[in-house]
């Protein structure tokens, strides 16, 4: 029987007081149960501990610890995970004794009934191109995977609204709320679930066709608990992976990883996209079953309501009444950009003297004087803009540098994010953040005073354009008299020196001593050290 939390204790006690064979818990209310004395693991011969890695990295290590203590020595214990990572071989050790390895396939290695496959974007088309391939694919029974419980909520209520059959699955739902959505999604009432990855371990539903993996997830591994959801029981699946170009790196980690190549898919164009949905609803209709016994009754109504109009006609309006949606939709929709990675455009650009970086399109580049110095990471300015800005902030690019950083946002949101992180501190230092600006002048705070000019002696270069500039363009006569001019040094009395060059008197020294010579025997005056014959 089933034993876990958020479901009532009470009825889950009286089944175990009929008896069971076999119990399937959560470890925080196994041990309920044991301290209220209702189970007793005494006689327990098998341990099954499935997806050990995620559990103990979730903070029931000292659960697990409690339970094993009570359960006889002599058991055979079985750890199941559906990859091998270094964690799995140390919790082996931890809690096996002469453990023998089986290994179904190949370690790590994604099933073969799946085809990988990813979608280049900008950041900010992300969404859009979310839409796309959901509605490229009508029949579409799957789960999309998000980062954070914030974003898996956001992306679920955003589908909802446009009229998708779709909830969402994460940590923040109650246990009876989400046994809702999970009994609603295997019985089809839900096409698209949007989750966290605490659902793809363990989450056990049949007949998936598609994996959306809304961004790769931070942990590579864990890339093939989402895939794995799909191609089950001899069946096809597809995992598709919707990344921006700063994600390649470690897209190519989890080709690694997996053994595989992902195939790199074209976005579907609004043209595509409407010829599919055109398809289903023709496809609907030739299933759809007709009841004649109820229908006939009222069919003379229906006939003289539509006589007026021909076979033709008919057609049309059945399936428009369905396709308009899309049509209207797509009509006059741009197509989605699909960024390039070109080293060589990269390379021109910082070789024309470019020394910052140029936001993405819709992006605007701000500065923070925070950097690694800082102990100030992709994670920390995360927690800063979750803890002081409203709604959601659409991140791009973080560069890290020493002593400060750079990162992007959308530039709608630019300024709002500007006036929120300059009222704040971070780790008591007051926080400035700025639009980064085109030249190098926008990384003097990260720089010291270098760049302030040559008037204080800097070795930076002015910000103010010389004077020598603007008289180069008045005309050739000022040209000449320039080259005429050029190379020749200025003499010592133009340079402000009032004697000449050249060896200085026996006795000048003397000058700088208003009386009389002064005594160099007193203490406190340097002495030169006789050399050593």
């Amino acid at each position: 029987m089933p034993v876990y939390g958020g479901s009532s204790i009470d009825s889950q006690i009286r089944s175990l007081k009929r008896g069971v064979h076999i119990i399937v818990a959560t470890p925080g209310r196994l041990l309920d149960l044991m301290e209220r004395k209702t189970v007793s693991l005494a006689t327990v011969t098998n341990v099954v501990m499935d997806e050990a890695d995620e559990m103990l990295n979730m903070g029931f290590t000292d659960s697990i610890n409690a339970i094993l203590a009570d359960v006889p020595q002599e058991r055979n214990t079985l750890l199941f995970s559906a990859t091998m990572s270094p964690e799995i071989a140390r919790i082996s050790k931890n809690y096996l004794h002469n453990a023998k390895e089986i290994t179904i396939g190949r370690k790590n290695e994604s099933t073969s009934n799946v085809k990988h496959v990813v979608y280049t974007v900008h950041a900010k088309d992300k969404y859009a191109a979310l839409k796309r391939i959901v509605d490229y694919y009508p029949q579409i029974y799957g789960i999309i995977f998000c980062r954070t419980r914030k974003e898996t909520q956001e992306i679920a209520d955003k589908l909802m609204q446009e009229g998708y059959n779709a909830d969402s699955l994460h940590g923040e739902l109650s246990q009876a709320q989400r046994d809702t959505v999970m009994q609603k999604f295997r019985i089809r009432n839900i096409q698209i679930l949007v989750a966290t990855d605490v659902a793809a371990r363990g989450l056990d539903v049949d007949d998936l066709t598609h994996v959306i993996n809304y961004g790769l997830p931070d942990d590579t591994e864990s890339y093939t608990h989402r895939s794995g959801r799909t191609g089950r029981a001899g069946k096809t699946g597809t995992s598709i992976a919707i990344i921006n170009l700063r994600e390649k790196g470690k897209m190519r980690e989890i080709e690694r990883i997996i053994g595989k190549k992902f195939i790199a898919g074209e976005m579907p164009t609004g043209k595509q996209i409407c010829e599919k949905q055109l398809l289903k609803v023709i496809d609907d209709l030739e299933k759809v079953k007709v009841n004649e016994e109820d229908i006939n009754d009222f069919m003379p109504e229906i006939y003289r309501k539509l006589e007026w109009l021909s076979k033709e006609d008919l057609i049309k309006r059945m399936v428009s009444h369905e396709f308009n949606r899309f049509v209207d939709y797509y009509r006059n929709r741009e197509e989605i950009e699909v960024p390039t990675d070109s080293r060589s455009e990269r390379a021109g650009k910082s070789r024309e003297g470019k020394s910052s970086r140029q936001a993405e399109p819709g992006y605007t580049r701000l500065f923070i004087n925070l950097g690694k110095m800082d102990n100030f990471f992709p994670h920390e300015l995360i927690t800063l803009l979750n803890n002081n800005t409203r709604g959601r902030v659409e991140l791009g690019r973080i560069d890290l540098m020493k002593n400060f950083s750079f990162f992007e946002v959308e530039e709608k949101q630019a300024q709002n994010v500007v006036k929120a992180l300059n009222r704040t501190n971070w780790n008591g230092r007051k926080v400035t953040v700025e639009v980064a600006g085109e030249e190098a002048s926008t990384e003097h705070k990260g720089r010291g005073k270098r760049n302030e000019g040559n008037d204080q002696g800097g070795r930076g270069r002015s910000s103010a354009p010389s004077a020598d500039r603007k008289e180069r363009g008045k005309g050739s006569k000022d040209s000449k008299q320039a080259d005429s001019r050029k190379g020749k040094k200025p003499s010592r009395e133009e340079r402000g020196y009032s004697a000449a060059r050249g060896p200085k008197g026996k006795d000048e020294w003397k000058q700088f001593f208003k009386d009389a010579e002064p005594d160099f025997s007193e203490e406190g005056w340097a002495r030169r050290k006789p050399k050593k014959s």
